[in-house]
């Protein structure tokens, strides 16, 4: 389904001002929205003129019930509803809307049975082959316009220099400037082949937090000149190269707006003084998500929030909650010129993305090759080298699996191999499976499997390959195991790749991204 955008020189003579500030609004859009939400969304796109939608895959998921009481209902028809409710918020407003979503490693970040592509810390450690990370923008890029997305919110570009960050952790290529900075680079000269936008986010940098935004602000109390050394340093090049948008984050840095520690999200220091002037950033600035705690809970006013978003710098108001307040609130305090330069700054986004013709399907054989180069390049020997597994298979050994996984080939493979050989108890090969990739309650391994690993650990010869976030190693006295492999993935190309290693039939190619602390017992 296309859709015709009229120019910004046509279209501005056309629109009344509250239309155009309208634009500025980008609301929530629930997959699995009743049809009572769906229609209380159409009345509000239509009534508010609203100029876009982001896309969550229901009220129960992450990025709207934090505390995580409300249940996610699997919905494996999702890409079929996300599809039927784009043709209908479109029929509702009176210009087209502009679709983004959250597609950091691919559709299945919000939806059900689409391709899922490589975290970006997995993508971290592939090692000078800017290309494959090129293909993963582009890939993910072809399957948003198969879904009616324009925007995708992405990549990443926060460094992650905290084992202990509950919110970016694997979402980010690593914790080294250069490394982040060439990756997302890649990624986004992948996404823009496709005529498909991009984001970087959380500027000013996320990554050396231990507070999810989502709940509480996070502080950073580092110095304007280590942050603008390390942290500002993949906005500032990447800025430099060209990028449709920034996303600030909900972020307190007194060094950057005058010891004040407003959230960067609405500090006029931060946005309009350290991005558009200091960095010379003339894109889109867009807010992070209005509805998390961390600034959510700071204006109990109705459309407070919005205003002060809008008047520190924010082009587009992301989920905003009261969206009609705002706008009432904003057209009672703004500028009208300043409403008009945001519009214009957004119209020009509109007519980038409606340039792109649509496509019409996923390709999923596509997602699956690619996967299998990705897992090949990324497969990183940690510790240990090749000989000591070869003489560990030849000894004989005896196969254990802890965590979970939808599937586990890997070990369902190696014990075949174990049961034709011959069994010796003192080597155990362990497939770790951590069930969360997200580090809070010990990525959800059991405290029994957790001490049986460091038992194990201690009085036999291990040799461990973990299908999961590799920061898992920091739970572990992980230098008692004699090697050490990260397939980062549990998907089965990653597992397959990885058991052709333990054969000694593949290399291990990559390099770990971020840094593991030795446990202290």
């Amino acid at each position: 389904m296309s859709f015709k955008i009229d120019s910004y020189n046509t279209v501005t003579n056309n629109l009344s001002l509250r239309e155009k500030l309208g634009q500025l609004f980008m609301p929530a859009a629930f997959i699995n929205d009743t049809e009572e939400e769906i229609q209380e969304l159409e009345n509000l796109i239509a009534k508010q003129h609203v100029g876009g939608l982001c896309f969550f895959h229901s009220r129960a998921s992450a990025a709207t019930n934090f505390e995580g009481k409300k249940k996610i209902v699997y919905n494996e028809q999702s890409l079929i509803t996300l599809k039927t409710l784009i043709q209908r918020y479109q029929k509702a407003a009176k210009n087209p809307l502009l679709i983004s979503i959250d597609a950091e490693w691919g559709l299945a970040m919000r939806i059900e049975n689409t391709p899922q592509y490589p975290y970006a810390i997995t993508l971290g450690a592939i090692q000078d082959n800017d290309d494959l990370i090129f293909q993963v923008g582009q890939q993910i890029a072809r399957d948003c316009k198969a879904a009616g997305i324009h925007w995708n919110l992405a990549p990443v570009v926060d460094i992650n220099n905290n084992p202990n960050n509950p919110v970016i952790g694997y979402r980010s290529f690593g914790e080294d400037k250069l490394n982040v900075t060439e990756k997302a680079i890649a990624f986004i000269k992948g996404t823009e082949s496709e005529g498909i936008l991009s984001c970087i986010k959380h500027f000013p940098g996320h990554g050396d937090t231990a507070t999810d935004s989502h709940l509480g602000l996070p502080l950073i109390e580092k110095s304007k000149e280590v942050l603008l050394d390390n942290e500002l340093y993949p906005f500032r090049e990447i800025i430099k190269k060209g990028v449709d948008s920034v996303m600030v984050g909900h972020l307190s840095v007194p060094s950057l707006d005058n010891g004040e520690g407003t959230p960067a999200t609405i500090s006029k220091t931060i946005i309009k003084g350290l991005l558009r002037q200091e960095l010379n950033f003339d894109g889109v600035v867009i807010s992070d998500a209005l509805n998390m705690h961390s600034v959510s809970k700071m204006f109990p006013a109705k459309g407070e929030l919005e205003w002060r978003a809008f008047d520190a710098g924010n082009d587009i108001i992301c989920f905003a909650e009261h969206t009609a307040e705002g706008i009432e609130t904003i057209l009672s305090n703004a500028n009208p010129l300043d409403i008009e330069e945001r519009f214009k700054r957004i119209w020009k986004l509109k007519e980038q993305a409606f340039a792109s013709l649509p496509q019409q399907s996923i390709d999923q054989e596509e997602a699956s090759i690619l996967n299998k180069q990705l897992a090949k390049e990324s497969l990183t020997l940690f510790t240990g080298n090749n000989d000591i597994i070869k003489e560990f298979k030849q000894e004989g050994f005896t196969c254990l699996s802890l965590g979970e996984s939808p599937n586990r080939t890997f070990l369902e493979a190696a014990s075949k191999i174990s049961s034709e050989g011959f069994q010796n108890n003192d080597n155990v090969l362990i497939a770790l499976y951590p069930p969360k990739v997200k580090p809070q309650n010990n990525f959800d391994l059991k405290t029994d499997e957790l001490e049986q690993l460091e038992a194990l650990l201690d009085i036999k010869n291990v040799i461990l390959y973990v299908f999961g976030n590799p920061y898992v190693l920091n739970l572990i006295n992980y230098k008692a195991a004699k090697a050490i492999v990260l397939g980062y993935q549990n998907f089965s190309a990653f597992q397959d790749n990885a058991f052709e290693h333990f054969l000694g039939k593949q290399k291990a190619n990559g390099r770990l991204a971020v840094s593991i602390n030795l446990k202290k017992n």
